[in-house]
């Protein structure tokens, strides 16, 4: 049997709590080192029955705070609360997150981290335990009850074991939001003995398979060292001549464009971060702007229609990246030419497998990882050349095509993002387009696929709904709702209601007061550490939880940030407004969300959001 875990430590206290995959309270369990009781002895028959049942433990960040503490504990490293403690502290503060890590090798019990396998270790994605509790719309939200270093009572022990099994019913709850990522890899141990890739996430899972089958390819991805160990072979660049990144094939008959090509052909660079800034140009009236990300160009603040005479029509580069560098024989120099033959024998074997097999995630994580990575100063794939030359050979190859688009007779690009261009166009005009379509994939040696869209409104090129004749609906910034974990999933309603404006026409207020779920109106607040919530209660302030749900109602109170000073004052505490001019009901416990919603407060977001496009 598999156990949900979670611990706390406090000077006094070591509490850790387990539960089964099923939150039965029958099957829920906790172990107590304090100045009141001692259960290391049943704590360790428990691990070790566990283990030797063939059981897994499962928690979040667990690879890096729970199980090195459980685990030094078991060995009888620590053993009174306050060492057990000081260990957990020195975990938080390391400067080195390596230091203390456990090898999968001396786990006593196998190890699951949903925090790792979601990837929230990177910076980009990083996500706590208690968004995710907001995410999962948890009837309850709850933070840790006291501060950390305080020394506990016997009844503050008790409301912090509530509070720990609070912790392993929402971490239980996330793991069955992670079945299939579970699946998926434990289907991969199996078709890859010797591998492991239980706590890896998407992105390291790629790019180790792609290295995998380089090294069967015979290329060497490390050098070795007695001094070093095991360093990734790489090719850093202390400059790049932009020349060296403009494909060959590309041409452009107007000045605009041909001003940007002339600019990279002269332009040499020392860092990629920041490398196109300033390079765009304006064709019929659209302005394309180049970047590092790739080209975007979008209308702004229009609603396009398909009718019987006009279609909007898009068209997308195929697997663009992973494209360039196989069809124009890219790849980082350390990697040699073999890179390039990899990368094709790969995607002609995610050719023979189905949609939704493993072997075709598999192969579509090693076949997206690579270009990302090859601007990773920590990856074999290193080398910031093949970065420039695959998203410049892109940007440069798709604006050749929006300039003979441009020519097609009553044709107007209204978007052109990273790896593709949408149109609007006269229906008679569409053969003019496919062949023109036709022609650059010719030239490119790149395969372009085409969607028609019935409706697409337009706020800029970051935000947008287009809806495609089948029905489905792509949704683009502040129009998303369908949001991954690691994204805000404050006041749902908003693009929820905006959407059905836009594309049904419904009123705005009356949709609003018949919507059928509470949970869509919560907005989430944080206050990050050294921080604090607060309601301002008329003369003093009311000290809230510091990651707290609310949402705007009738009657309330105003909710304030406190945030330390800043250097200019050093002793003037800053009290920033959250909804300011509003009032606000907090609702951690969502049995609190007594007041009546505020439907003018929701009616102005979603205004702001079809106001200028219909």
């Amino acid at each position: 049997m598999d156990y949900v875990y979670d611990c706390e430590t406090y000077p006094n206290c070591f509490l850790i709590c387990f539960s089964d995959l099923e939150g039965n309270k029958n099957n829920r369990m906790s172990f107590e080192i304090s100045e009141f009781r001692n259960d290391i002895a049943e704590l360790k028959h428990f691990i070790l029955k566990l283990a030797e049942s063939g059981g897994s433990l499962i928690g979040f960040n667990n690879l890096s705070f729970d199980y090195p503490i459980l685990h030094h504990l078991l060995m009888g490293r620590h053993s009174s609360p306050q060492t057990i403690y000081e260990n957990a502290q020195a975990l938080i503060n390391s400067q080195n997150k390596f230091e203390h890590l456990v090898r999968p090798s001396d786990w006593i019990v196998p190890q699951i981290d949903l925090l790792k396998i979601h990837h929230f270790d990177n910076k980009a994605r990083m996500t706590g335990l208690k968004a995710l509790e907001f995410n999962m719309r948890m009837e309850n939200i709850s933070d840790l009850p006291f501060p950390v270093g305080t020394h506990l009572s016997h009844h503050q022990i008790a409301l912090l074991r509530d509070y720990c099994f609070h912790d392993v019913e929402a971490t239980r709850l996330f793991y069955h939001k992670t079945t299939d990522q579970l699946a998926f890899r434990k289907k991969l141990n199996g078709l890859y003995p010797g591998r492991d890739f239980t706590n890896a996430n998407d992105v390291k899972i790629g790019k180790e398979f792609f290295q995998m089958r380089l090294e069967q390819a015979g290329v060497q991805c490390y050098d070795y060292s007695p001094a070093f160990g095991r360093l990734p072979r790489q090719t850093p660049r202390p400059m790049i001549n932009l020349a060296d990144c403009v494909p060959s094939y590309v041409y452009f008959n107007t000045p605009e464009f041909e001003s940007v090509r002339q600019r990279f052909l002269t332009t040499t660079i020392t860092e990629t971060k920041g490398a196109f800034k300033d390079m765009h140009t304006v064709s019929h009236g659209l302005e394309f702007v180049f970047g590092t990300g790739g080209i975007h160009a979008s209308v702004e603040g229009k609603t396009f229609t398909s009718n019987d005479t006009h279609m909007l029509y898009d068209v997308d580069v195929t697997s663009m990246y992973p494209s360039i560098a196989i069809e124009h024989g890219l790849y980082p120099a350390h990697l040699g030419p073999t890179f390039v033959d990899v990368y094709r024998s790969l995607r002609e074997e995610r050719a023979r497998y189905g949609k939704g097999t493993p072997e075709n995630a598999m192969l579509k994580l090693a076949l997206n990882g690579v270009y990302g990575a090859s601007n990773d100063k920590f990856s074999i794939f290193y080398d910031p050349l093949y970065t420039m030359r695959t998203t410049i050979g892109g940007q440069l190859s798709l604006a050749m095509l929006a300039e003979q688009l441009q020519d097609v007779y009553g044709l107007q690009i209204i978007q052109a993002n990273t790896d593709g261009i949408t149109m609007y166009l006269p229906r008679s005009s569409k053969f003019l387009v496919d062949a023109v379509c036709w022609h650059w994939q010719r030239v490119t040696s790149l395969a372009l696929e085409y969607a028609e869209f019935d409706l697409m409104v337009i706020a800029d090129v970051n935000n947008y709904i287009a809806r495609k004749t089948d029905g489905t609906v792509k949704r683009k910034g502040r129009y998303e709702y369908d949001i991954e974990w690691h994204q805000n999933g404050s006041a749902l309603v908003v693009p929820k209601v905006a959407e059905k404006v836009l594309l049904e026409g419904a009123p705005i207020r009356e949709t609003l007061r018949n919507w059928p779920d509470l949970f869509d109106f919560f907005i989430r607040a944080k206050a990050n550490k050294g921080m604090k919530l607060v309601l301002d209660m008329g003369g003093w302030d009311q000290e809230l939880e510091r990651t707290q749900r609310y949402y705007v109602s009738m009657t309330g109170k105003g909710l304030f940030k406190i945030m330390p000073p800043l250097a200019r004052t050093p002793t003037v505490w800053r009290r920033v407004a959250i909804q300011s001019g509003w009032v606000v009901c907090p609702c951690n416990n969502v049995a609190d969300a007594t007041a009546e919603i505020n439907i003018d407060f929701y009616a102005n977001e979603v205004e702001k959001l079809v106001m200028g496009v219909i």
